[in-house]
């Protein structure tokens, strides 16, 4: 039988030490292997496309950090890796580390017991973002709200972001669960996904917009939102809960991944970079407020949109995205076709409608894909992993690409967790980092190649004014006339979301 592996014990609270947090030494010291001044403004970068490595690199920031983690997360399930991080955190809680959660409130829903647990520890603090006031009905509750006009509801915060001791932030689209880190998620199936670590000076960039979230009036503690869900012996309960987590296989094979180094994930991949270089942008909260209309939303106090349609606009080369949900509007559309009418080569990977996890999102994608085509642009659909035919109409399950991230020119890079569809346009608030680093640009550059291998996507073309999949089985290239591999209930509710007038709403 195989030795198991446990998290340390928790330990009472310690005095800070002198020179910085272990987390902070470790930053100091991996700069300076890059050539950082010290005390100067530089920073380091790393893309982490690696599932078990973005795992690792939370659990040994929160193992490592002494003053502060500050979380914030559109998803924290509850599955194994989610207990995993969580107690992680609550172990940091025990040394004296100040935590402060924040999560949007949609997935909250039925998690309440877990949250007033936390929430007890006198060290954490928990927040809720855009809370329904009906949650006593579940998500029942939400869509009565909804009904009753609580449309605000429909605006969720989508930003991802992990912060330790305000020295080392971890931005971009993966959540916490299963799927995003290796394991079989929910419909058995795992992301691919990315991170952006970013260690130093511009973490500070990402503290603000926590920040900025934390202090919103949209985020309320969740001891106001469901107080009903709090227990004497909550806390102690929940320890047990992650204990018998940490012994399952799949816990074990996340553990092994650890190392003594908080930055033990980053050593090989870390770039310096000097002041402003990395910029993180963020939808303001005020975004979901009540009453604004979606558009109005959109353009309070600013945004990330406007910055990505800016980014792209300058292109004088190429454009590389890639989107899992992509459905580019009008104004989207009218741009890259500019960008095509200026000679620049633009190259899009997404989903397929059998590797989409949301159909009706594919179904607005479908609308432009002709004439982006037509105008010269490379269009690659990921091919589905093995997942269940389980259709939603809206959510965010199952999908086989999960990246949100482009490059311009090979000079410039983002990041983050914008979608580029109307939902992160005009709906969601979103954040990501853009970063002018032509290292780094090249590295996003060549995750899009291996999404765009036709080992992994089809080609997607125009054959005597047809659309037509460009296939290779074992070298053997192949043109297939129809969505390959989707179920009729697929091109069904696909056909259905392209025929509606829903495309805000995607």
């Amino acid at each position: 039988m195989a030795e198991q592996l446990s998290p340390p014990a928790p330990a009472s609270r310690l005095p800070m030490r002198a020179g910085g947090t272990r987390l902070e030494r470790a930053v100091t010291a991996a700069l300076a292997r890059l050539g950082a001044r010290p005390g100067g403004s530089q920073s380091g970068l790393a893309l982490v496309c690696d599932a078990g490595a973005a795992f690792a690199l939370r659990a040994a920031t929160a193992r490592a950090a002494g003053r502060s983690l500050d979380l914030q997360y559109y998803v924290w399930r509850g599955d194994v890796t989610g207990q995993l991080l969580a107690q992680e955190v609550l172990q940091a809680a025990d040394r004296g580390v100040r935590v402060r959660m924040l999560l949007d409130d949609v997935y909250a829903l039925g998690r309440e017991r877990v949250l007033a647990a936390l929430d007890s520890h006198p060290a954490i603090e928990v927040k809720l973002f855009n809370g329904t006031r009906w949650r006593m009905f579940g998500r029942l509750g939400v869509l009565l709200e909804l009904l009753f006009g609580g449309w605000h509801l429909n605006r969720r915060m989508h930003n991802k972001n992990w912060i330790a001791d305000g020295r080392l932030a971890v931005v971009g689209g993966r959540n916490i669960a299963n799927e995003y880190f290796g394991l079989e998620g929910e419909l058995a199936i795992t992301f691919r996904d990315l991170d952006l670590a970013i260690a130093g000076k511009a973490a500070e960039q990402a503290s603000a917009v926590f920040e900025r979230y934390w202090r919103s009036p949209l985020a309320r503690p969740a001891a106001a939102i469901s107080a009903a869900a709090h227990r004497p012996d909550g806390l102690a309960r929940l320890r047990r809960e992650m204990a018998a987590a940490t012994a399952l296989p799949e816990a074990q094979r996340l553990l092994r991944l650890l190392s003594a180094s908080p930055i033990a994930p980053l050593r090989r991949g870390l770039s310096l970079v000097g002041e402003g270089a990395v910029r993180v942008i963020a939808d303001p909260p005020e975004k979901a407020k009540r009453g604004l209309s979606a558009r109005r939303a959109a353009r309070a106090a600013g945004g990330i949109a406007p910055e990505i349609a800016d980014a792209l606009r300058v292109a004088k080369r190429e454009v590389r995205l890639i989107s899992p949900y992509f459905v580019p509007g009008r104004a989207g559309l009218a741009l890259l076709l500019d960008l095509r009418a200026r000679g620049v080569a633009v190259t899009v990977v997404t989903n397929s409608l059998a590797a989409t996890d949301v159909v009706a999102v594919h179904g607005g994608y479908a609308r432009y894909r002709r004439p982006l085509l037509a105008a010269g642009v490379a269009i690659h659909e990921l091919k589905p992993g093995p997942f269940e035919d389980g259709v939603s109409l809206f959510g965010s399950r199952g999908a086989a690409l999960h990246t949100k991230a482009f490059t311009v020119d090979g000079l410039r890079a983002f990041v983050g967790s914008f979608n580029l569809d109307p939902r992160s346009a005009m709906l969601n608030t979103e954040m990501g980092a853009f970063v002018q680093h032509p290292g780094l640009a090249k590295e996003v550059a060549a995750e899009q190649e291996r999404l765009a291998d036709p080992s992994c996507s089809w080609r997607v073309e125009l054959h005597d004014g047809r659309l037509s999949w460009h296939d290779e089985v074992r070298g053997a290239p192949r043109l297939l006339r129809r969505e390959p591999d989707a179920s009729w209930r697929r091109r069904a509710v696909a056909w259905l979301a392209h025929v509606l007038p829903v495309e805000e709403q995607l």
